[in-house]
């Protein structure tokens, strides 16, 4: 999940003129062997970009299979906040203030909270991420990806599981006169054409709305007020109709719709990355076996979700712990079973990328408490690539595809 988000992040900033997270100067320089990260932290991969996004999925997906995380993990997670409430991707040194050059940003916040919510505890380190992504709520409801940025579908729909999480009523927190869910409706595309009910990233400098399946993805979750971890919702035939006043409601059957013909031929989707367009997006899909569960039930999403139990095993090992939870998300949405997904324990493996857990059920904890060293080679072998393609993406103007995609037991 991660690794598209950091993709498509730097690309939207780039594009569409949002402030971007600061990069280093040679992105495939291999880190320093010398270099060691907090043994409390999931993965072995630099988590400049990525740390507090991967760590909140990593606990959060142990929270939803019955996992208690590791005391010191949780305590990084709530260490990484800034004085303000906010949170940035990584703080290789906590004990300095956030200054003017650290890059905060909403999602990183909103995914920490969602997991903070969850593990319970930690009300008053959620409650002040909450009031910071409130403070930096745009004047459309919505949120981009940092303080001030332009609306996207998948900022703003991480943001609305998080305030779902805390206990906030994400149509009462306005702006404008504007709630978040006036803003996803502003990306929603009609019920015409190929890309009928599918949503937006943003709109384009003229205006126009271009079809995103992973911003499709991310809006059907957050316009049925959800977040990162959902239940199956109750079963309908997807469709899509202009019929009748525009809801959240509505927009998620529309872009429920969308996804579930966009998977019909192949069970899953295609990469956006230039050169890698028919390529398998492993992370994407599962994005979309959430959505689709949410929307219309866990038989609709049963092709995507049979071909991830067959494919996506080596795209997890290669990507860490957030495609481990991103997995894990899928197999709760519908009532699959992450200890035996397509014969891979996914609550094993992501286990065994971070410190070994309080307990977990079912002998889930396997002798090591990271990875083994050639899951860290393969995981730098994959950043490279992903990032040569961020530039690629930035230069010829692709969208953000972030999944945003509480657990408010479990709704």
């Amino acid at each position: 999940m991660y690794v598209r988000r950091s993709a498509a992040v730097l690309a939207a900033t780039v594009v569409i003129g949002a402030a971007a997270p600061a990069v280093a100067a040679d992105p495939t320089a291999s880190t320093s062997p010398s270099q060691a990260f907090p043994a409390e932290l999931y993965g072995d991969s630099d988590p400049t970009y990525d740390g507090v996004w991967r760590q909140s999925l990593a606990l959060l997906a142990q929270d939803t299979v019955d996992v208690t995380p590791a005391k010191g993990a949780v305590d990084w997670l709530v260490g990484q906040q800034c004085a303000n409430g906010a949170y940035a991707p990584y703080r290789a040194d906590t004990g300095a203030d956030c200054g003017a050059k650290t890059m905060i940003d909403t999602n990183n916040t909103a995914a920490a909270v969602q997991a903070l919510a969850a593990l319970g505890g930690h009300d008053a380190v959620a409650d002040k991420a909450v009031s910071w992504l409130k403070s930096v709520q745009n004047k459309d409801g919505g949120w981009g990806y940092t303080p001030g940025g332009a609306t996207d579908a998948n900022s703003t729909s991480v943001v609305v599981g998080a305030l779902a999480a805390a206990g906030e009523k994400p149509a009462e927190v306005v702006k404008g006169g504007k709630s978040p869910y006036d803003a996803l409706l502003e990306l929603a595309l009609p019920c015409k054409g190929a890309d009928a009910g599918a949503f937006a990233f943003q709109p384009d400098k003229k205006g126009g709305l271009a079809a995103n399946a992973d911003a499709t993805a991310a809006g059907v979750v957050g316009a049925l007020g959800k977040g990162l971890v959902v239940s199956a919702g109750k079963q309908s035939e997807p469709s899509c109709s202009d019929a009748g006043s525009a809801t959240p409601e509505r927009a998620a059957a529309n872009g429920a719709a969308y996804l579930t013909k966009a998977l019909a031929k192949d069970g899953h989707l295609k990469s956006a990355l230039p050169g890698a367009e028919d390529q398998p997006d492993y992370g994407n899909t599962a994005d979309a076996v959430v959505a689709v569960a949410a929307q219309s039930g866990a038989s609709a999403a049963q092709k995507p979700l049979a071909w991830l139990e067959q494919n996506s095993s080596k795209w997890a090992v290669q990507s860490g712990p957030a495609a481990y939870a991103q997995l894990i998300f899928a197999a709760h949405a519908t009532g699959a079973d992450p200890r035996d997904f397509g014969g891979t324990d996914l609550v094993k493996q992501l286990n065994a990328t971070g410190p070994a857990p309080q307990s977990a059920p079912n002998g889930s904890v396997t002798t090591s408490a990271k990875a083994s060293d050639k899951q860290e080679d393969d995981d730098k072998g994959f950043g490279v690539w992903w990032f040569v393609g961020v530039c690629l993406v930035a230069g010829i103007g692709v969208g953000f595809l972030l999944s945003g995609r509480n657990k408010a037991k479990r709704s």
